[in-house]
């Protein structure tokens, strides 16, 4: 039998052809699009590129819309002729090149969706690829808003709001140009448009800002301040004193933390004398002596508040006097200085040699201070004394008295009496005199018992004339102890007459003596 093969029509060649093609070409990379940038603020540019174009392009197509339709053609591009063919969904704004990538310029909310590319490769093959981008409208310039104007400190919330309120936008606040942070008092609301302030207070003033932000755009509101009215506080009268000089002005001013500022008046011992924050007063006397009170109102709270001083008006003291009997006195005797004043409720201080007296144990002053008494005197309190008046308006000093002390002649430089130095002197040499015996006394009793022996042994009696026992040679010999009884006596120096006799010292010290 045999085989007969039948001849291939050009069809069938062509058919093996464009398998076997398919079978052995290498695998290629996908081609893909990019919107650069996908997120584009409105009136600005973007670029839907082409990636990965590996085969040359015969044609690029570009469709508005995930499908071809002639109608939503925006443009081709013919490479072997470089020729641009616009398409019915062209608007002029866009611009296709030669590698397919389609540029849109100043892009509108419009432009927003997804583009279709399709491309006719040098082989016939067709491949599409779609890409998407979006348009945001830029960020206008928030503001803030409140839904009270003027809040009262401690009664009234309030509430913040950042507006326009736009979708897909962030809302960021900052309060005294820092970040928020929430708190007992402060809460956000979810979408963090609103902010709430529970019960405020002075310091919640601001300035507040909100910011708005997305993906393409952002903007900061200008700073907001909040009116908090508040107040009157306690007020304070100035100066603090409290007591003012007879014919001079008076001047008082009151102050207070108050929004908006309070309103000011002056009574004096419940008379109204002043509807002002200032108090004056010409050459007042004591008859302005009294009860000053200032009275503080805020006409949009309501609230009021009050302060009393009172004050007192004094006449200056007059010129205090040194009273004494006798500026010369008698050392170790007495004197008395008495620090004269008509004025009544003053204080009294004294003073020596132009510094403030510092009290010894021989001074003391009277219950007022008003005398000086000093017993008894000694040479060093000459010099000159003077007493110093006051009251809480003036303060006057006495002219100086000289006080001379004249020493007494029976007294030494040191003051005291030619007997007592007497008895110091005759105290002191019999004192001498003790140790000195003391001492020869003890140096005797270490060198006297050598001599002694030597003594004792030279007197002993011979053993013809006192043979009491046995012999030397004895074997029962003792030995001869011999005892002498030495008396020492130290006698003091006659002791003066305003000394006392001390006693005699006499001791007896006793010598033993031994031989073997």
């Amino acid at each position: 039998m045999e085989l007969t093969l039948a001849p291939l029509s050009w069809r069938g060649l062509l058919l093996a052809a464009s398998l076997l093609t398919y079978w052995n070409s290498p695998a290629t990379a996908q081609v893909t699009l990019e919107a650069v940038p996908p997120d584009v603020a409105e009136g600005a540019n973007v670029l839907l590129q082409v990636h990965n174009l590996t085969e040359k392009s015969l044609v690029f197509y570009w469709y508005k819309g995930k499908v071809e339709n002639p109608s939503n053609e925006i443009t081709r591009f013919v490479v072997s002729t470089s020729t641009t063919i616009l398409g019915p969904a062209h608007s002029g704004r866009e611009t296709i090149y030669h590698n397919g990538s389609l540029l849109f310029q100043n892009v509108t909310q419009n432009d927003t969706g997804t583009y279709l590319l399709h491309m006719i490769l040098e082989n016939f093959d067709n491949e599409k690829a779609s890409v998407q981008f979006h348009v945001h409208q830029p960020l206008s310039k928030p503001r803030i808003t409140t839904n009270n104007s003027n809040p009262m400190e401690g009664e009234d919330s309030v509430a913040l709001t950042c507006e326009p309120k736009t979708q897909k936008t962030t809302y960021l606040w900052r309060i005294n140009n820092q970040s928020l942070s929430e708190d007992d008092r402060l809460k956000l609301s979810e979408d963090n448009t609103t902010l709430t302030l529970f019960t405020v207070v002075r310091t919640d003033t601001g300035p507040y800002e909100c910011e708005t932000r997305n993906l393409v755009s952002d903007s900061r509101s200008d700073p907001f301040t909040l009116n908090i009215t508040y107040g009157p506080d306690v007020p304070i009268i100035s100066p603090s004193n409290t007591h003012f000089q007879t014919r001079t002005n008076l001047s008082l001013s009151c102050h207070t933390a108050s929004n908006p500022p309070a309103q000011y008046s002056w009574s004096v011992n419940g008379e109204l004398r002043a509807s002002s924050q200032e108090l004056f007063i010409l050459n007042i006397s004591t008859n302005n002596s009294g009860s000053y009170t200032c009275l503080v109102y805020n006409s949009v709270t309501g609230l009021n508040r009050t302060t009393v001083k009172n004050i007192t008006v004094l006449e200056a003291v007059t010129l205090p006097i040194i009273q004494v009997i006798n500026t010369t006195v008698k050392e170790l005797e007495s004197v008395n200085l008495t620090c004269s004043s008509e004025d009544t409720g003053i204080s009294i201080r004294w003073l020596f040699n132009g510094q403030s007296l510092a009290l010894k144990g021989r001074m003391k002053l009277s219950n007022n201070n008003s005398t000086l008494s000093i017993d008894p005197v000694r040479r060093e309190d000459s010099g000159e004394y003077q007493c110093e008046v006051s009251n809480p308006v003036s303060t006057k000093r006495s002219n100086p008295i000289q006080l001379d002390i004249i020493a007494d002649p029976t007294l030494g430089s040191s003051g005291l009496s030619v007997g007592a130095i007497a008895g110091i002197v005759v105290g002191s040499v019999a004192g001498v005199a003790l140790i000195a015996a003391l001492v020869y006394f003890l140096y005797f009793r270490k060198t006297g018992r050598g001599t002694d022996q030597r003594d004792l042994t030279e007197h002993k009696p011979s053993a013809s004339n006192h043979n009491l026992g046995p012999s030397d040679n004895s074997p029962n010999k003792v030995d001869e102890v011999t005892y002498s009884i030495l008396d020492f006596t130290a006698r003091q120096p006659k002791p003066t007459a305003s000394a006392t006799p001390s006693p005699r010292a006499t001791e007896a010290v006793y010598s033993e003596v031994k031989k073997k």
